[in-house]
């Protein structure tokens, strides 16, 4: 027996949505049917739909940022029930794989479903790809049982959702792979949906200084308000930005946050940290193939240059913390869903990101 669902379907890089009803193969194994109730738009999928990501399998069904309740288990489910409240995750933790049981990465072999038994999606016969195995723009979605986080049932899934990668995505960066500590000085570039989100883990780990830097005005008031302390805008600097940081910093950040995936603003941030023991993370991800300039010597000294994804986290174990966190008012993820949206106006929607409108857009199943 199939499942019917009606979801947002991209036919290729640069073209509308349309929204149609496609199947699902029937639940086995340890997949499990989520009703979506609530899917954030992402900058990594606008990377899909303008063609920078070099993605080519089409159609497909887009959005990773689920949330939703458990409405069907395979027979093979151990840790979710019927109810259960979850987020969806594109970077999995099935807890058994060589990766997983190392202790030294949060990247599952399973990430964005490799490996994974997935339950067919097909479109009028044809099969339907599911980039970062979710296929969140759809009101429901199939998924392994290592690919979903439980969360606390108080926590609305209209909130609870931008866990599953923004937010998580940002703090964690943050809090898991930087690992600031109190007193600290950060620099933080891009306070988009991601930005935002690094900020307030800056906050929350008790740095001193949290500088944001965004050619958006419209961001500063938001961003101080998450925990900014100096808000700059490029096009008000009068001569040398790098220079300009590194004064302000007393000879450069302790930490350096990339969240835009500009190569140029990664090897710019770079350079403003500090030289003995600074450490760049890049948050943001660059088009497919861009490549950054790194003078060694710059390193020899001390400085890093790291990677995240997902902000280090674990999904299962630290997700649910994450949400806690937001129930405790220790973060805000409130002011950051600045716009609802049903899913017939996705495409509305990503035009909104394109403009700088939106921190994060919701789409909705009613």
């Amino acid at each position: 027996m199939s499942i019917k669902v009606r979801a947002a379907v991209i036919h290729g890089a640069n073209r509308p949505m349309t929204i149609e009803t496609l199947e699902y193969e029937d639940l086995r194994g340890d997949q499990v049917l989520v009703k979506v109730e609530a899917s954030g738009l992402c900058h990594s999928d606008l990377h899909i739909i303008d063609g920078s990501a070099g993605h080519t399998e089409f159609p497909a069904v887009l959005g990773h940022e689920i949330g939703g309740v458990v409405i069907g288990c395979g027979p093979d489910v151990k840790t979710l029930e019927l109810g259960d409240h979850v987020v969806a995750l594109f970077c999995p933790q099935c807890g058994e794989c060589p990766n997983c049981k190392s202790g030294k990465t949060n990247i599952c072999q399973h990430f964005c479903g490799e490996g994974q038994d997935a339950s067919k999606l097909t479109w009028n016969g044809v099969e339907v790809a599911r980039p970062g195995g979710t296929g969140g723009f759809a009101d429901h979605t199939i998924l392994n049982e290592s690919a979903l986080a439980k969360v606390r049932k108080d926590a609305p899934l209209n909130r609870a959702f931008y866990t599953g990668c923004g937010v998580t995505t940002g703090v964690g960066a943050v809090m898991f792979t930087a690992k600031v500590e109190a007193g600290a000085k950060v620099i933080i570039f891009g306070l988009g949906g991601i930005g935002l989100n690094v900020v307030q883990g800056a906050r929350l780990a008790g740095a001193s200084m949290v500088i944001g830097v965004d050619l958006n005005p419209a961001r500063e008031d938001m961003a101080r308000s998450l925990g900014v302390t100096h808000f700059i805008n490029p096009a008000d600097i009068e001569g040398d930005l790098a220079a300009h940081l590194i004064e302000l910093t007393g000879g450069g950040a302790d930490y350096c946050f990339e969240c835009v995936g500009s190569t140029k603003l990664m090897e710019q941030a770079s350079a403003v940290s500090h030289p003995l023991w600074g450490v760049t993370t890049l948050v943001g991800v660059s088009p497919y193939g861009q490549k950054i300039a790194a003078e060694p010597t710059d390193y020899l000294m001390g400085r890093k240059l790291q990677g995240t994804m997902f902000g280090g986290a674990k999904g299962r174990t630290d997700v649910p913390k994450v949400v806690d966190w937001y129930m405790n008012g220790e973060i805000n993820i409130d002011d950051l869903v600045t716009h609802v949206l049903p899913l017939e106006q996705i495409d509305k929607g990503f035009e909104m990101m394109k403009r700088g409108e939106a921190i994060r857009t919701v789409l909705t199943f009613d």
